[in-house]
């Protein structure tokens, strides 16, 4: 009667690491939904701004503000169709599309509205169908030669940009969120801000990099968190990734270490695979761990770094949009924890069975995911 009540329990226990990796495994081939990035200049009698976007997006309808991938919004059936087109298709498409997106944003220049014509669009070929098509459109219009101030208001549902000013000294850069204005820019420079401000700007913008976008940093973060309910181990660990993601993000972000995404994106995948499976066999923290999550840190931290790369940093504060983005991630992979203390760590965690029926099954689904990441990230 015991073995069969344990083969019914083990069973179970499948039964849900099944279940769980297969939602888990379809969530990852999802489409992140990415900033767009906005480069804004005036030259001789006409400002200009050039717009890194994901244009299929927009001209689906999908609500930027609240979506988090676009597989999972109403929309992704059109959005799949406009991202397969080619790109000429999907340029007669912008086209057509244009007068309603032009209609929503608003340019002022010395408070009053700039009409916006496209200039130029540049749309490449379908590469992978898996990840979003980045395109740029640049906008031009005429304003006076003696302009002074200027404001850009960006549509509610459009999602976040990051609005840099390009030319003049001490350009100005900020991260806005649809449905909000941009604070008058003055044309000639000097905007630039202090340097809390653009500190507490950039902590959203690492924090949203791990809760919701950060799905592989997430996994990883829950396998450190499975392998012990004891405090010091999980410090231990969280101290010994942080200390090293933080390095690398710095020499990254300023261009001193530079690795390809294709070898940094599997090996993420594989500190993944590695930790959960660690997890299986050990529940006592071996001084060889620490090490090997630091150096798996270091290539997480270079991750990172290619976020804040498509970001882009603002030349004269750089150092305090390093240290924000920094503590953003930090309070996302701590939100993480505290999410999964809350959710089975408070509940089970003091439970004889917590590490058989809890810790390992949810490792062995971490791992799984893992190692597919690693094989889709290395093949195909």
């Amino acid at each position: 009667m015991s073995a069969f009540y344990n083969l019914k329990n083990m069973l179970v226990q499948m039964l849900a690491v099944s279940t769980l990796l297969l939602i888990t495994m379809t969530s990852a081939r999802s489409h992140e939904v990415v900033p767009t990035v906005a480069d804004l200049s005036v030259e001789q009698d006409e400002v200009i701004l050039s717009l890194r976007i994901t244009l299929e997006s927009f001209i689906a309808g999908i609500d930027l503000d609240s979506a988090q991938d676009t597989d999972i919004v109403p929309q992704a059936a059109d959005y799949d169709a406009l991202r397969a087109l080619s790109a000429d298709e999907l340029e007669a498409r912008v086209r057509d599309f244009a007068p309603q997106m032009l209609g929503a944003m608003t340019l002022s220049v010395d408070g009053s509205a700039v009409p916006l014509d496209i200039n130029s669009l540049d749309i490449p070929d379908v590469s992978n169908l898996e990840l979003p098509r980045t395109s740029t459109l640049e906008l031009r219009g005429a304003v006076a030669g003696n302009s002074k101030t200027m404001q850009l208001s960006w549509p509610d549902e459009y999602g976040s940009l990051l609005l840099r000013q390009i030319g003049p000294e001490n350009p100005f850069t900020g991260y806005i969120a649809g449905g909000q204005t941009s604070p008058e820019i003055l044309i000639a420079g000097g905007e630039a801000r202090g340097f809390f401000a653009v500190f507490a700007e950039y902590i959203p913008v690492g924090f949203d990099h791990i809760l919701p976008k950060g799905l592989d940093h997430i996994l990883f973060v829950l396998g450190l968190f499975f392998f012990s309910t004891a405090l010091r181990p999980l410090l231990i660990q969280v101290t010994s990734f942080t200390l090293a993601h933080t390095v690398t993000l710095a020499l990254g972000a300023l261009g001193l270490v530079t690795i390809p995404g294709s070898i940094v994106e599997p090996i993420i995948a594989a500190s993944i695979v590695y930790v959960a499976i660690e997890n299986v066999f050990s529940s006592k923290l071996n001084r060889w761990r620490p090490v090997i999550i630091f150096i798996f840190g270091l290539l997480h931290g270079l991750g990172f770094a290619s976020v804040l790369g498509e970001f882009g940093l603002p030349a004269g504060q750089f150092v305090a949009a390093l240290i924000g983005f920094n503590i953003g991630v930090e309070l996302g992979q701590l939100t993480v924890i505290a999410l999964a203390f809350l959710a089975v760590g408070y509940w089970f965690g003091s439970k004889e069975w917590y590490r058989q029926r809890i810790a390992i099954p949810a490792s062995l689904v971490i791992a799984a995911v893992g190692a597919y990441w690693f094989v889709e990230r290395v093949f195909l």
